[in-house]
């Protein structure tokens, strides 16, 4: 049986440097990079950029458009959520949604890296997140 967890984020990009200069100027920190990958850290998690061809090789598929995602950054604050998106779009980004109040009670919006994979931040009342930075969801 698999446990769950997740262990890395795998983004396919089309040009590595740039996503790399992106992603530190949000604040990641490279632990390892060659010609084909980088890999960030990111509390207790990876997150892996990876050249898009490499990556379809690699996964043994041509892809078409599939898996269609939005990966999640969640804030202690609202506050947190305006800088985030802000200083992403301001380091090379592009703004898919302005932050605003959510229907299910929070505060969010979207961002797009230089590959146009999407980033929600979020503030959500109803949860806490410990120092480390995980989520309680009270469970």
């Amino acid at each position: 049986m698999m446990e769950p967890r997740l262990s890395l984020v795998t983004l396919g990009v089309s040009d590595i440097a740039r996503s790399k200069a992106f992603y530190e100027a949000l604040g990641f920190k490279t632990a390892f990079e060659n010609d084909k990958i980088v890999f960030l850290p990111m509390g207790g998690m990876v997150l892996a950029l990876f050249g898009k061809k490499d990556l379809d090789g690699d996964m043994a598929r041509e892809n078409a458009g599939h898996g269609h995602i939005a990966l999640a950054h969640n804030t202690r604050t609202e506050a947190e959520v305006d800088a985030i998106i802000d200083h992403a779009v301001a380091s090379g980004g592009s703004l898919l949604k302005a932050a605003h109040k959510a229907g299910w009670g929070g505060y969010s919006g979207y961002f797009a890296d230089p590959d146009g994979h999407a980033w929600e931040v979020a503030y959500n009342p109803y949860w806490t997140i410990d120092a480390e930075g995980r989520i309680n969801m009270g469970l």
